[in-house]
């Protein structure tokens, strides 16, 4: 079933979608027949459009048979340029309409630190009072790579740690027995991009399980019941496009060109093939050598169109599993849940607002 959007969908989505994004006003669906999904998306503006379309896509691929009715909000605190606050304005509903909606899950993004310790973000108390909602209020609780870090801070005290290099590519995992990893390959593999981590000794100490886990970039992802929601927590990415670590990579090496940063970027493990990694380490070479801004005309732009989505598999298995799960704690809630549900009218086409 396709992904239904209340409100006002964002261009690129209705774009992709085609028909399957447009309901005919005055169509009536009922609330309590769908997983009601609030996405949370606090990323900073050169990366808003881009993770909205990569929940989007996860989210419709993962869904199957259950059907999912999504509603964007914002999160008060994290910076905008005019540009992506408008995209807010146009798309997207304020914490005010949170408090008061059915929702059964929420997902919440993560964004980019600019403060060593959490606690001090402009953003903060935003995001802890949105932890405390959703631990009262969702059957369960999806917190992506920051929001993940941000989390276990909030509830239970755990510090992450600074890594000695960005943790950077594609790692395969483990993945132990749980509800939320059934089906899965016996190696799952996820995308990671960050520059910290939660250990595992401080989360298992702490209440919370493990469920996947790689030899080489540490805890993926975990969970643990608060009150009444089970959060899910990943430090990777999951929901991450083909094309999205060479985008980073490539605003990482444009960093060093320009001096805002003082080494050159590692490049992502696990995820350029042989002859793509040829040409880039050349360009690396070039790089060191004489590094000016205006190399990047060089970079070898045309590597995108080599790239997969190796690690497909495992989110949309995970993110399947996730929301399976969500329907069915809320059937054991409400058993006449179709018969009693309130009608909502839902607007698909981009150009019209409820």
């Amino acid at each position: 079933m396709p992904l239904t959007i209340e409100g006002r969908v964002p261009s690129r989505w209705a774009e992709k979608a085609g028909s399957r994004a447009v309901v005919s006003i005055g169509h009536y669906v009922k609330r309590a027949e769908f997983v009601n999904l609030a996405l949370i998306n606090n990323m900073p503006d050169a990366a808003l459009e881009d993770t909205e379309l990569q929940f989007f896509e996860l989210l419709d691929t993962a869904s199957g048979d259950v059907p999912v009715l999504l509603k964007l909000y914002s999160l008060t605190g994290v910076p905008r340029t005019d540009r992506g606050q408008r995209h807010l304005n146009d798309f997207y509903f304020g914490l005010d309409e949170l408090w008061d909606s059915r929702v059964d899950a929420v997902v919440i993004t993560g964004t980019e630190p600019r403060q060593p310790d959490l606690r001090q973000e402009p953003y903060w108390s935003a995001l802890a009072n949105v932890f405390d909602w959703a631990e009262r209020n969702t059957i369960s609780t999806v917190l992506s790579c920051l929001a993940a870090h941000a989390g276990v801070l909030h509830s239970d005290g755990i510090q992450r740690h600074r890594l000695s290099d960005k943790q950077f590519g594609v790692f395969e995992s483990a993945a132990c027995d749980h509800e939320f990893t059934r089906h899965a390959a016996s190696q799952m593999r996820f995308p990671h991009s960050r520059w910290n981590e939660v250990q595992e000794e401080s989360l298992t100490s702490c209440g919370y399980t493990v469920l996947t886990k790689s030899a080489l970039a540490g805890v993926d992802a975990f969970v643990k019941q608060k009150r009444k929601s089970l959060f899910l927590h990943f430090q990777g990415h999951p929901e991450y496009g083909a094309q999205t670590l060479f985008k980073e990579y490539r605003r990482d090496i444009k960093r060093f060109l320009r001096g805002e940063r003082e080494s050159f970027p590692t490049m992502p493990y696990g995820y350029f093939d042989a002859p793509a990694t040829k040409l880039l380490t050349e360009f690396q070479q070039a790089a060191l050598a004489h590094p000016m801004e205006e190399l990047l005309t060089l970079f070898p732009e045309t590597i995108a169109k080599t790239l997969e989505n190796t690690w497909q598999s495992s989110a949309t298995c995970i993110y399947r599993n996730w929301l399976r799960y969500v329907l069915a704690k809320k059937a054991e809630v409400s058993p006449f849940a179709s018969v009693t549900g309130s009608y909502t009218q839902i607007q698909r086409k981009p150009s019209a607002v409820l």
